[in-house]
């Protein structure tokens, strides 16, 4: 793990970014299944999750879904945005594939910045000393 920090205060530490990318009518026990993620995201500790909902897209089966078309304004695609330390989200993993997901899953690195406001770097989401959950949303 790599951990850096500026002049200014910022501290910057090795992560990961996971993507996953489902419909959004898909449903894991009658719940929407990205909303369980983020539930299971967040009971898991990780810094943070979030929702985003695409106006269009197609996957595994090639079939374009849009909004813009009444008829196929179902199936719309939804990522899923978990970002934290690369083992935390590695840990993680054993989570999602209980659900038996039938989306696309992308892990990349990233650099997570943290500062907390008072000059003292290295607190807040991703660092593992903080509360924060870096801007998720459930």
């Amino acid at each position: 793990m790599t951990e850096s920090t500026t002049s200014e205060g910022w501290t910057t530490v090795d992560g990961v970014r996971l993507t996953v990318l489902v419909d959004d009518t898909d449903t894991w026990h009658h719940r929407p299944v990205y909303s369980e993620i983020v539930h299971r995201a967040h009971a898991a500790g990780l810094a943070g999750a979030s929702v985003f909902r695409g106006e269009e897209g197609y996957g595994v089966h090639q079939l374009v879904h849009t909004t813009r078309l009444l008829s196929m304004a179902d199936d719309l695609p939804v990522a899923v945005v978990i970002v934290d330390r690369a083992e935390r989200v590695h840990a993680f993993l054993p989570r999602l594939a209980e659900l038996g997901l039938e989306g696309l899953l992308t892990l990349e690195p990233v650099g997570i910045l943290t500062f907390d406001g008072r000059g003292t770097p290295g607190t807040g989401p991703g660092t593992g000393t903080g509360t924060g959950t870096g801007g998720a949303h459930t």
